[in-house]
């Protein structure tokens, strides 16, 4: 056992220069793996906006390179590289390899910059010590400076020559290093993402992304900013057109704080089809939202509720509303800018600034007031939409608690499903859950199995079918929800209003595996198809998990009597035609008595094992969600509202099945 040392004084050391990144980059870009690295290439971006938001150029072009180096170039003032008398230092030294240096420190009161993305001084020195190799390139002053830096060091001197042409402006071109984040290759679509939605709150920069792995170029600019982009995520389809209004205010977040600027712009639709909600603070997409998103709560609750109140729509005694029956139906968009920010960390996605929630939850609530006086109309029918979506959340959440109570619990005596037959393990990676159709299947099923793990629970004539019927409809039919108590997860309720109201736990699943058992008829396949169509809609998750299983029953018995006294007599199982006639290419089909397979009601018990239970001879189909969308489609065309697909695939198709009939 080794030596553990000992804890004293040379115990506490300090990082220094660029293993203050290296060695902990999640301190500064929040992690280590590929949202770290995304994080570092949006420090440089944001530098870039910040001079083009001023005023400095009205382009910006970024590359990515297929191993994952990227490069931003911009036409604003360019980074100043040279001697800074002030500091007694270089320029390049206090931007790329000091934390905490820039030049925007000063922006409540004075400076270069009003309104900044950029404000710890951390960005551009953190990526560039976190890169493989750093090159920079500065347009500014009739001069072209460039400088590279590996591993976080500098490798060549600053240089300098004359430059006789009038653009300014700054190239930086790195590569993230593999030795300090886990992945370095940022997605073609994630760039697209991050630059769409700059272009969106910055409305007078054209972004050029250039993609040199494919030769593919994608230019994104919003001449209307946020509105313009409000319209494209309501499609021109929703209850109400959008609305832009925006504000400037002076304030403090406390009495002793220095005031500060804020300016705010604000766009809104209702649609009942599409819901988003986006915030964003100085060009930083807040992810997690904070003050903006505490005052757009605040103000649509109480507008919308007090619209409501005026027209007198709230039953007797009806209960409030709340904001998420609002989101519902809202699609909106915040753009705020200040002088002084408080972020809650260096990634940036969520600020908490007391006067911008104050300010904003005016701005709102003012501008909603004059909305709903000059919309009539359009009010009424979102105050209507919205109490739909009130009521809606509140009937799903009694269902939710209704299923609850009804589903969930141990199946002691107090619970019991009649006729269903647990088995006695309690392993659940053991147990394993028939479901036939019928009392008569019950008992050969029952004599068949293994009781110790194989349980069994009948289905008493044609299930409902669970895709067209509504859940209310649902839960009222007593072979669905013996079931579901067997089965012991719950369900997974879903509608278009609200989307998480679920009462299913995969964890209390009692099962390892759900195996349907049907006869090998027109009914058992349908019977098959309505069961998989309830867990389809209910417990999607079993399938999604492999946890449901078809038993594949064989076709035909074949009993083979050979000639003499004392002859042997053997049976054979067919599960299709082509087993069939393998088994009879091997004896002599005239010593074979062939009998279509019966129900299963009608099989030995010693049969069913054999053919259907025994795990070592048994032949089961893992039903498998793949192909999502394709199982959707297949569900629909053979349960749901497809009527002239169904139609479609009887004339097409049905030919196919006739033989199950007994037709010919």
């Amino acid at each position: 056992m080794a030596v553990k040392a000992e804890y004293g004084n040379e115990s506490i050391q300090m990082l220094k220069g660029a293993d203050r990144v290296r060695l902990r980059p999640a301190v500064i870009f929040g992690s280590d793996n590929l949202e770290g690295c995304i994080h570092s290439f949006f420090e440089i971006l944001s530098n870039s906006i910040d001079e083009a938001r001023e005023g400095y150029g009205s382009q910006i072009f970024i590359t990515r390179f297929a191993d994952g180096t990227i490069e931003v170039e911009d036409y604003g003032r360019g980074i100043p590289l040279d001697y800074n008398t002030k500091e007694q230092r270089f320029n390049w030294e206090l931007v790329y390899c000091e934390l905490y240096a820039g030049g925007k420190y000063n922006n409540n009161t004075s400076g270069d910059y009003e309104f900044s993305l950029g404000l710890n001084g951390l960005g551009a020195c953190a990526t560039q010590y976190a890169s493989e190799f750093f090159d920079v390139t500065v347009f500014r002053d009739k001069t072209k400076y460039s400088m590279s830096f590996k591993k976080g060091n500098p490798v060549t001197e600053l240089q300098t020559e004359p430059y006789r042409f009038k653009r300014t402006g700054t190239i930086q071109r790195w590569r993230p290093d593999s030795e300090v984040f886990t992945e370095t290759i940022i997605p073609l679509d994630t760039f697209k993402e991050i630059i769409k939605r700059q272009s969106v709150i910055n409305s007078g920069i054209e972004f050029i992304l250039k993609d040199a792995e494919s030769g593919e170029e994608f230019h994104y600019s919003y001449p209307e900013g946020i509105k313009g982009y409000v319209d494209e995520l309501s499609d021109m389809r929703g209850l109400t057109d959008s609305f832009f209004f925006s504000g400037e205010g002076k304030g403090r977040d406390k009495a002793d704080r220095d005031e500060y600027k804020v300016k705010a712009e604000v766009s809104f639709c209702f649609n009942n089809n599409i819901n988003e909600l986006e915030y964003f603070h100085n060009s930083s997409f807040l992810e997690h939202g904070g003050s903006p998103d505490k005052a757009v709560r605040s103000a649509f609750v109480s507008e919308v509720d007090r619209q409501i109140k005026l027209r007198d729509k709230y039953k007797a005694n009806e209960s409030k509303i709340i904001f998420q029956d609002i989101a519902d139906s809202l699609i909106l968009v915040t753009n705020t800018f200040s002088t002084q920010t408080s972020y809650e960390n260096q990634t940036k996605k969520a600020i908490n600034n007391k006067f911008i929630q104050d300010f904003m939850t005016q701005l709102i609530k003012d501008n909603l007031e004059i909305w709903f006086t000059e919309n009539k109309d359009s009010g009424d029918k979102v105050v209507d939409q919205i109490l739909v979506n009130k009521r809606s959340r509140e009937n799903a959440e009694k269902t939710r608690v209704n299923i609850k109570k009804k589903l969930m619990g141990s199946l002691d005596i107090n619970n019991r499903i009649k006729k269903f037959v647990d088995c006695r393990s309690r392993d659940v990676g053991k147990r394993e859950l028939y479901i036939v159709e019928g009392d008569s299947a019950l008992g050969s099923v029952k004599l068949g199995r293994d009781a110790e793990f194989q349980a069994v629970m009948p289905v008493r004539g044609k299930i409902l079918n669970c895709l067209k019927a509504d859940y209310a409809t649902i839960f009222k039919s007593d072979i669905i929800t013996d079931l579901l108590k067997v089965l012991g997860c719950g369900v997974e309720i879903s509608n278009k209003h609200n989307k998480d109201l679920s009462a299913f736990n995969i964890e209390n699943l009692r099962w390892n595996k759900i195996i349907i058992c049907t006869d090998a008829d027109v009914d058992g396949f349908q019977i098959r198809t309505l069961i998989l169509a309830m867990l389809y809609r209910l417990t999607p998750t079993l399938i999604d998990k492999g946890y449901v299983y078809i038993a594949e029953s064989p076709l035909f018995e074949i009993t083979y009597r050979a000639k003499g006294k004392n002859a042997e007599e053997k049976t054979y199982f067919a599960f299709n035609e082509k087993e069939k006639t393998e088994i009879l290419s091997k004896v002599d089909p005239k010593l074979c008595t062939i009998q279509r397979s019966k129900g299963l009601g009608e099989n030995e018990p010693e049969m069913m094992w054999q053919t259907t239970m025994n795990p070592k001879s048994r032949r089961l189909i893992k039903v498998c969600s793949e192909d999502a969308q394709k199982m959707s489609e297949v569900f629909d065309l053979l349960l749901g509202d497809n009527l002239a697909g169904r139609k479609l695939h009887i004339e097409q198709d049905g030919h196919l099945y006739l033989d199950m009939l007994d037709i010919g």
